[in-house]
């Protein structure tokens, strides 16, 4: 993915697990990915980093990019390229509760 273009590929679903990205993102919180998305600094993204891979806020920079969450304890990582950006969140949603599922 370079700045601003996209690959290709089907979106999907992810569960949010952890409270790294709050307010805006909560534990449990459901988001779709697009592959292809258009990666804008400031956009919400799924990227691979050290063999894992993590969501995070992408913010560019004079040259480079950085991958941070919401929580302001968490580590900042600083990427080099847009190599390790695999999609972009184009969606998000609340989890059902079990007790309002209800299928015809």
């Amino acid at each position: 993915m370079q700045d601003g273009s996209s690959c290709g590929g089907e979106p999907f679903a992810l569960r949010v697990i952890g409270d790294s990205m709050a307010p805006e993102f909560e534990d449990g919180c459901i988001i779709v990915i697009d592959p292809s998305g258009v990666v804008n600094d400031g956009s919400y993204v799924l990227a691979r980093h050290q063999d894992e891979y993590i969501f995070r806020q992408l913010v560019f920079g004079e040259g480079t990019y950085y991958l941070k969450t919401l929580a302001e304890d968490q580590e900042v990582i600083e990427i080099p390229n847009l190599v390790p950006v695999e999609g972009v969140v184009i969606q998000q949603g609340r989890r059902r509760r079990a007790d309002r599922k209800h299928y015809v």
